[in-house]
């Protein structure tokens, strides 16, 4: 089932694998949520995709789970480096982690 990820209230991810989890960090103890989304990207969108997770500054929102929190990238991963040639599509792969106080 896909869900919807909103980053920033600009890029919305059609996951089409999510799941969240709590950590704890090492350094404060304290306990931050972490949310990992595969999703696809083409190569009409890889330009923007690419750009706006460079920011790596990000307000995580999955409506259908109510779940908001400010985050950055803990893992990135794509199956392609370079979708600049038309009609590919990557599978992409990120975890975000909740950002400490």
């Amino acid at each position: 089932m896909q869900q919807t990820v909103i980053l920033n209230d600009d890029l919305k991810i059609n996951a089409t694998n999510l799941y969240t989890e709590d950590v704890v960090d090492f350094q404060s103890g304290k306990k931050r949520k972490t949310i990992h989304v595969d999703f696809k990207v083409t190569s009409e969108d890889y330009h923007r995709v690419a750009t706006f997770l460079y920011k790596n500054d990000f307000d995580v929102k999955v409506p259908t789970l109510n779940l908001q929190f400010p985050a950055y990238i803990q893992k990135y991963t794509t199956s392609v480096t370079n979708l600049y040639r038309e009609n590919q599509v990557g599978d992409y792969s990120l975890t975000l982690i909740e950002k400490g106080d």
